[in-house]
């Protein structure tokens, strides 16, 4: 089963969202593609109707918007569990976003056969850092997107070195073979400025949500904040490590 991941960037039209790929087999996905840089609508369409078999798609960017004003119940919700764990969603709706590059995306994606929270080809909302809270058993969001260039590599190295343990997950294995370890590698995170930096965050981000995906196909323990109607995000639930 072939699955991916997209750390969606929010101006997709013309900023670079990230998008890994992998094969779940069992109870292990390994990563098989990992582009930090797809620019726009029609670049993103092509690489995932490109993909062989693709059969699940997790997504961190709203895909339902139907609030005028206010959060969505599903970002609130979120905030209410997560909240003093700092990882609260930030507010989207018409008025901020009235023509979202993602909903026009999940919109597309709709349209090929992605269903929303499907059982055969799916789409689903994620965010990462409920996620990582969740996935990898910590007390509090872990800061490698906020904070000054010292700060950002450094919590990309946490982040880094958390995924690659997930190789030796009894529940849900990650293999990340030997020609994609260079975004996990630390002296070569400390190398990084400016918008190479932001680009690493995006890679390591897409795998994240590549391993939402395989935990989504694999029925892990999980919460569903929200629902298709008014938009909704899919966490997994359960130390993973």
């Amino acid at each position: 089963m072939r699955l991916a991941g997209i750390d969606l960037a929010w101006h997709g039209d013309s900023k670079p969202s990230a998008i890994a790929t992998g094969i779940l087999n069992d109870n292990q996905i390994v990563l098989d593609a990992l582009d930090p840089a797809v620019v726009g609508l029609d670049s993103i369409s092509d690489f995932l109707t490109g993909l062989e078999s693709l059969e699940g798609i997790a997504i961190d960017a709203p895909l339902i918007i139907k609030i005028k004003t206010g959060q969505r119940p599903c970002e609130t919700e979120v905030g209410t569990e997560y909240g003093a764990r700092g990882a609260s969603c930030h507010a989207t709706n018409l008025t901020l976003y009235p023509d979202a590059f993602s909903v026009r995306l999940s919109e597309t994606l709709s349209a090929i056969g992605f269903h929303h929270l499907g059982s055969e080809k799916w789409q689903i909302e994620c965010y990462p850092h409920p996620a990582i809270i969740e996935i990898f058993g910590i007390d509090y969001r872990l800061k490698y997107k906020k904070g000054n260039v010292a700060e950002k590599k450094e919590g990309q190295k946490i982040l880094a070195s958390y995924l690659l343990q997930l190789f030796k997950s009894k529940t849900l294995k990650l293999t990340i073979p030997d020609k994609f370890q260079q975004p996990f590698q630390p002296d070569h995170i400390d190398s990084l400025g400016g918008e190479s930096l932001k680009s690493n965050e995006d890679a390591l981000d897409a795998v994240v949500c590549l391993y939402i995906a395989a935990s989504y196909a694999k029925k892990t323990t999980h919460q569903i904040f929200g629902d298709t109607q008014h938009g909704y995000i899919w966490v997994p639930t359960g130390k993973r490590i």
